[in-house]
């Protein structure tokens, strides 16, 4: 821990560093597929969805007993009914969709004894005390009732707690195929406003398996579905639906071509070269429309250092409900030009969402490369505890805000977005940005025509923690010191800056009465005109060996700017006598 201003303990700050490029390329096209190809589509897809919803539950029922042995049994029953490559494609995905529930179920026992060990913390001291942080002791509850309310809460979380474990011990995954919540739909459909047969048909859609991994050496990179250069599309069939086909060796070939858009030479290339690409049919039941997407792995883009990415500046970037608030600041942490907000809105449906989203870091995305700037630096957010209810925080209205702040979209989003521009991607440690950047500032930045709100100065903050400056600014040295005026040394200046805190250029003419013209012996030293620690001052009250004082009782901090140097007489008396 570090001893902020007045004694208050703040965390340790942990380093910036550049956020690595991911590796997986996903693209998605629109299939216009006639009513014979969607029926073909439908059969089987909803045949391979009966196997894999069979293949999904006896993986669950083995638990923890399943291993590479029962692995290679269950590809084996599956392969008589379909082929081999739907049949490993159905067991890697049952591998995988098991493997996400057991780390569901890791976090969610997690976040139980967290919960649990909150309540009990709160239900153990008296009501309506107070909080004491440094005796770590919180807050207890305000009322009789809530008390009460709480300890029914705190049984309820041991009994999921319980269950869980158990789960976990025999290592059962509770999965629906198709979703939970559309599956707890089927008994409100007046809610949903549906009808049974609406509910059936997403239903059925949502637990079809089309899906076929890529192999390279094959054809187009894929032999189960194949996608041709000129975007011919077929499927090979199941054995047991071998009859439909309509092409040579069981295969259907789809009236309907594909064209994608996005990333379509470097698709064209990889099915060109033959390398793997794997493939998802899915359909849309609201929309009633056909989807294929395509995925793979490219090679993983080598992580610039962070000294490099910084040396063209930074567009610090303040996370926001509605909206980013960027501001680019040069190599040494200066602020340059004016702050520049993003909005979205996160209202309405999912599409739109994510929508606003995109169109939000597209335009970050373009300010950033016009502004001459190579990375952009952003809070290296994780909101898993601001949303409880345990956490001594009773205003719901901020709960619901931390809760629908879509941290990870925009996080995930904007670090593959940013590769395709060139623009690193620096994560901070986001402990009191936004306080100190209120702090430090907020009224330096605003003047008579604009008015710099807590969000830009947040920004400021960011963008000084990834280039390393302290969020501070430079302090100007004390009123009538003797080798400098008030007002100056405010603008950060870079490390390596010859002359940083060297004395100002010398105006011709004396200054006094008694030194003539450059006549003093050190006039160029700071460190030499009455600075206390000076090798060349002698009788001090502190020991010349002795730290350099930051602020007066306290040692020096660097977040806070206090540098190991003393601008002026901080701290320090010559002795009577001396």
């Amino acid at each position: 821990m570090v001893l902020g201003i007045g004694g208050n303990e703040l965390r340790e700050l942990s380093a910036p560093f550049v956020v690595p490029c991911p590796v997986g390329v996903t693209i998605r096209t629109r299939l216009r597929v006639s009513p014979g190809d969607a029926a073909v589509l439908t059969e089987v897809g909803t045949f391979l969805g009966s196997l894999a919803s069979g293949d999904l539950a006896l993986r669950s029922r083995q638990g923890t007993e399943g291993d590479g042995a029962s692995w290679a049994g269950r590809k084996r029953t599956l392969t008589r009914v379909s082929s081999a490559r739907w049949a490993g494609s159905i067991t890697r995905a049952t591998h995988d969709q098991w493997a996400l529930a057991r780390r569901g179920q890791s976090e969610e026992m997690a976040w139980l004894r967290g919960q649990i060990a909150r309540i009990e913390a709160r239900l153990a001291r008296p009501l309506a005390a107070k909080a004491d942080r440094r005796a770590g002791r919180v807050r207890g509850y305000a009322t009789r009732t809530e008390w009460h309310a709480k300890s029914r809460r705190l049984r309820a979380l041991q009994d999921r707690l319980a269950v869980l474990q158990a789960d976990w011990t025999t290592g059962r995954a509770h999965v629906v195929r198709g979703g939970k919540r559309l599956a707890r739909l089927r008994n409100r459909l007046e809610e949903g406003g549906l009808s049974r047969r609406e509910w059936a048909g997403r239903w059925q859609a949502a637990r079809m398996f089309l899906s076929a991994d890529g192999e390279s050496g094959k054809r187009c990179g894929n032999e189960t579905i194949r996608i041709t250069g000129a975007g011919e599309v077929s499927v090979r069939l199941p054995a047991a639906l071998a009859h439909l086909a309509n092409a040579p060796h069981g295969r259907y070939v789809l009236d309907a071509t594909v064209a994608f858009a996005h990333r379509a030479e470097e698709w064209q290339d990889r099915i060109a070269a033959d390398r793997a690409v794997a493939y998802r049919i899915h359909h849309d039941a609201v929309r009633g429309r056909w989807y294929v997407t395509a995925s793979w792995q490219r090679a993983a883009a080598t992580t610039l250092p962070l000294r490099a990415a910084m040396a063209h500046g930074v567009v610090g970037v303040d996370m926001n409900e509605d909206h980013l608030a960027a501001w680019r600041l040069d190599a040494h942490g200066n602020p340059v030009g004016s702050p520049r907000r993003f909005h979205y809105d996160l209202s309405g449906s999912a599409q739109h969402r994510d929508a606003q989203i995109r169109h939000a870091l597209t335009r970050l995305l373009h300010h950033t490369r016009r502004c001459g700037a190579r990375a952009i630096a952003v809070e290296d957010l994780h909101f898993t505890e601001g949303v409880s209810r345990e956490n001594g925080r009773v205003n719901k209205r901020f709960r619901r805000l931390i809760s629908r702040f879509p941290t990870a979209r925009l996080r995930d989003r904007l670090v593959s977005m940013a590769v395709e521009q060139q623009v690193a991607i620096v994560a901070v440690d986001p402990a009191y940005t936004s306080r100190w950047g209120a702090q430090h500032w907020r009224r330096p930045l605003t003047t008579a025509t604009r008015e710099t709100t807590r969000h830009d100065a947040a920004a400021v903050a960011i963008g000084r923690r990834a280039l390393g400056h302290p969020i501070r600014r430079r302090a100007a040295p004390p009123p009538h010191d003797q080798g400098d005026r008030v007002g100056h040394r405010t603008v950060q200046a870079g490390w390596d800056t010859r002359g940083r805190e060297g004395a100002r250029p010398r105006l011709p003419g004396p200054r006094t009465r008694s030194v003539s013209p450059g006549g003093e012996a050190k006039a160029g030293d700071q460190r030499a005109q009455d600075r206390c620690g000076h090798a060349a001052e002698k009788g001090t009250l502190r020991d010349r060996n002795a730290p350099p004082l930051g602020l007066r009782g306290f040692g020096p901090h660097p977040e806070l700017g206090l540098q190991d140097e003393p601008s002026g007489r901080v701290g320090c008396r010559p002795v009577p006598g001396a």
